[in-house]
């Protein structure tokens, strides 16, 4: 975290230098600030150049570095606060001044740990391997392609199978039993993908538990298997009632992945029916007490075995050369290497990701070879040695962002958008060849998928990555390297501690779980002085009735953080925020009016009004954001705005904004007109007549502009009436690739004109087209179209020689259609179609949907799969191969 605070401390002192701060930092002070940097980023580059294999050693230099920049970080923190807060000239002069003071004592420091630090230069020739995993991955070397790989399984696969499908009428609890790592969700998710074993079940759903057992989670995972209502709001009661009657008297499959006690399988087992009709739960645990109490007398717990060498070496050869074969002169060290796992799949792959990354040399995997001997012991330390092993192996700007996701809740699907703002705003992303740092916090991801150390786990509509996890045991490596390295603290409430002792000298407080009032009590720092911390993150949602009244007086010791996250507290923050200056990311609930005058660093807002509050908010609440240069991605919710520009003083373009969310804006002309670079624009508009011409003019200055959603709030009003798209369609930004519409009713022949768009690969719309005839010519091509989804409208007929308007599709889901006769024939004849979805629509669309899969089926095409969500019954069935 070295490298990481170095970048931190950088970034404040290059905001002196910009337009919006002039009044912080006076020209007298200026030098200092400049020689400071120049002595940090030398400190910087001697980490990154660092490539010595004396892990211990670097450790050292490392704290050494991390505690002087810390203490470097507070002093200018503080008296750059005390500047900006300042009511008066005289009080901002003296504040300056004492700002000056603290300056040229940093400087010092800084500068004698740069000398410092040159002293152990010559420790840092490191071997050729550890120098190349620490090099960059070129986008053309990644692979996104997501699968498990299942090599030396099939015994096992077989054994499950049988008991799955033995012909035993009662339900049969299958537990597999086995170490972390070893391989028990790999052979638990290849039974449940199984196309045979799919047919088999009418319902199936895939549940994680983990060590913390939350109920209403593992209902909530049940119920979006298994339904399409939304459940979000309902009672465990409630959930518990549509999960029994979900699975009443339907085959069901239950996967119930990594539970850890017997109290959880009581509450669970509970919700699921025995009808005597060959149902099955398959459950994965690494302890045998919970297998054997779950388990049927006729079918004992399945233990998962080790890999043998042979079943080793062939997972290890298929991760890292795919089909190709091993060279000759790599395969005796190789197996060496291989054979130190001792057969646990995940210490396999985490090495073959790691030697992935280095020239395919006998000296290279001699290093490797050496180094994995020495950190062997038991079983379990010498996968947790491995994966230390491939954490120190990583470059410095990826360090933090790895050990940053252990903050999250085990087995929480991570939303990778919400974790790089995250990054960006804790200086973890460093620019790279001119590119977005959003772009390069993307690449960070996917290096991080590279290096094995986690999973991706679902993709945007339009192929990009959407949430990914992190297995059990790298996370533990996370909290392991993070307790040393002071990067992040987790509170968890079932740990009795002290609010006070638990995040004294903590950089990062990331809340998981729920605190009693007496956990809770200010934290002051063992100076007097004010909280270092600069991160308070909540992943635990508090009611106004369960969040306790003491960690308010929190908020208020907490005056130096840079990222706030509470959205998940339903409490006023719009008294806190103002205070927090040094704020770069702030996601919170507001009820009342709130300045931001003084945030002049601000990179994310979030601003949401608190659902269940029934406290009576002002009708409009306007927000400055004119003197924000740094502001990336904005989320304000009515009944806040964004304030017109053209009233504010010295307003600037706000150039780096990326994603903008407008809700009822006034000045959407105005606001826009100075984001020329947005990539996202959600506009949500509930009035009767938006001027919608002026809208789209200033819609065709957004050249960069990638994802556009428009929701109106008006039904039945068609926005595009008359001639105003025609003409200004093919004007919009050429880069748009998806494009979501609630509540536009546009008429079919405009959407048409969508076409026009050479890059669009995605058209989501609800209640978003008009009119009961959708005639495409074959010259209306959507060439890059991948996923069409149309929901909820009253279309009659729709011709299209679909092979040529859609020759890219991959995906058509369609809901709500009760008046359409059916489904153009020619959508089979796309040679790209996966898949065809049909919910809640009429029995003709339903049967057309069936006439084209059994005609592609005629003719050889077992790929296209069919699922048929039926208005009537409600229940789901799929079909394919």
């Amino acid at each position: 975290m070295a490298y990481a605070a170095i970048s931190s401390l950088m970034y404040t002192l290059e905001q002196l230098f910009k337009p919006n701060q002039s009044f912080v930092c006076p020209c007298s002070t200026q030098q200092h600030v400049e020689n400071l940097n120049q002595n940090l980023s030398a400190l910087q580059d001697f980490l990154d150049d660092t490539t010595t294999k004396d892990i211990e050693t670097l450790k050292v230099v490392e704290k050494r570095i991390r505690d002087v920049v810390y203490k470097a970080e507070d002093k200018v923190d503080s008296s750059l606060r005390s500047i900006i807060l300042a009511d008066s000239t005289e009080s901002r002069e003296g504040a300056a001044k004492f700002f000056e003071e603290e300056l040229v004592k940093v400087e010092k420091d800084v500068d004698s740990l740069r000398k410092e630090v040159t002293v152990v230069e010559f420790n840092k020739h490191g071997t050729k391997s550890a120098e190349l995993a620490t090099t960059p991955f070129s986008p053309d070397q990644k692979s996104t392609i997501v699968e498990n790989t299942v090599v030396g399984m099939k015994d096992d696969f077989n054994i499950i199978l049988d008991r799955l499908t033995a012909q035993t009428d009662e339900l049969i609890v299958i537990p597999i039993l086995g170490m972390g790592g070893i391989g028990k969700t790999t052979l638990a998710r290849k039974v449940y993908d199984d196309s045979c074993i799919r047919s088999r079940f009418d319902k199936l759903a895939w549940v994680t538990i983990s060590q913390e057992y939350n109920e209403r989670q593992m209902l909530l995972e049940v119920v979006s298997s298994i339904t399409t209502k939304g459940s979000q709001e309902m009672s465990n009661d409630e959930l518990m009632e549509i999960v029994y009657r979900g699975l009443k008297g339907r085959r069901f499959l239950i996967v119930i992945d990594d539970i850890w006690s017997t109290e959880a399988w009581n509450q669970m087992q509970r919700i699921f029916p025995n009808d005597d009709n060959k149902s099955r739960i398959l459950l994965t645990t690494r302890l045998k007490y919970v297998a054997d109490y779950v388990n049927c007398p006729d079918f004992p717990p399945h233990s998962k075995s080790f890999l043998s060498l042979e079943d080793s070496w062939n997972l290890f050869t298929e991760k890292l050369f795919k089909k190709d074969q091993c060279p000759p002169l790599l395969v005796e060290i190789g197996k060496h290497i291989v054979q130190q796992c001792q057969g646990l799949p995940l210490s396999i792959v985490v090495v073959a990701g790691l030697l992935g990354k280095m020239d395919l040399t006998h000296d290279n995997w001699k290093n490797v070879e050496e180094n994995l001997s020495s950190f062997f012991g038991t079983v379990s330390e010498r996968c947790q040695s491995i994966l230390s092993l491939s954490y120190n192996y990583l470059p410095q700007y990826l360090k933090a962002c790895f050990l940053y996701v252990g903050g999250f809740p085990e087995d929480r699907e991570i939303n990778v958008s919400q974790l790089i703002r995250l990054w960006i705003a804790e200086q973890f992303v460093k620019a790279r060849n001119n590119k977005r740092l959003e772009v390069v916090a993307e690449e960070y991801v996917q290096e991080l998928i590279d290096r094995s150390l986690i999973l991706m786990d679902s993709l945007t509509t339009n192929g990009r990555m959407k949430t990914f996890k992190i297995h059990d045991l790298l996370r533990q490596l996370c909290l392991s390297e993070t307790h040393t390295e002071n990067v992040v603290h987790i509170m968890n409430g079932n740990v009795p501690m002290f609010l006070l002792e638990a995040i004294d000298d903590q950089r990062r407080v990331i809340l998981l779980s729920k605190l009693e009032e007496k956990q809770v009590y200010p934290p002051m720092h063992s100076n007097g002085i004010t909280s270092i911390a600069r991160t308070f993150i909540s992943m635990q949602y508090f009611h106004y009735d369960d969040f306790p009244e003491g960690i308010y007086s929190i908020f208020s010791a907490f005056k130096l953080l840079k990222v706030l996250d509470v959205l998940t507290v339903w409490y006023d923050f719009s008294s806190v925020i103002p205070e927090l200056v040094h704020l770069r990311y702030v996601a919170a609930g507001i009820e009342e009016g709130l300045s931001l005058d003084k945030l002049r660093n601000l990179q994310t807002i979030i601003l949401h009004k608190n659902i269940g509050a029934n406290r009576p908010t002002k009708s409009e609440q306007p927000l400055d954001i004119w003197r924000m240069s740094e502001l990336r991605h904005v989320d304000i919710d009515s009944p806040r705005y964004i304030s017109n520009p053209l009233e504010a003083e010295n307003p600037l373009f706000l150039n780096n904004l990326q994603n903008l969310y407008l809700y009822n804006s006034h000045f959407f002309e105005e606001i826009i007109k100075r984001t020329p670079n947005l990539k996202t624009l959600k506009f949500l508009d509930e009035s009767e007549h938006p001027d919608w011409s002026a809208i789209l003019d200033s819609l065709i200055l957004l050249e960069e502009l990638e994802k556009l959603v428009i929701q109106l709030e008006r039904m039945n009003v068609n926005i595009f009436c008359g001639d105003i798209l025609y003409c200004k369609i093919k004007k919009l930004s050429p880069n748009i690739k998806k494009l979501k519409l609630l509540g536009t009713y546009i008429p079919w022949e405009v959407v048409n004109l969508l076409a026009y768009l050479p890059n669009l690969e995605v058209i989501e719309g609800e209640y978003a087209f008009s009119g009961t005839d959708w005639k495409l010519d074959e010259d209306v091509v959507f060439s890059k179209l991948k996923y069409l989804l149309i929901g909820e409208a009253d279309l009659e007929r729709w011709e299209a020689a679909a092979s040529d308007n859609f020759p890219m599709l991959e995906k058509l889901i369609l809901y709500g259609f009760n008046k359409l006769d059916e489904i153009p024939e020619s959508i089979g004849d796309i040679m790209t179609l996966k898949l065809i979805k049909i919910d809640d629509c009429s029995s003709s669309v339903e049967n057309s949907a069936k006439r084209i899969q059994q005609e592609q089926q005629s003719l050889g095409n077992y790929e296209l799969q069919l699922r048929i969500t039926s208005k009537k019954s409600a229940t789901s069935e799929s079909s394919s191969s």
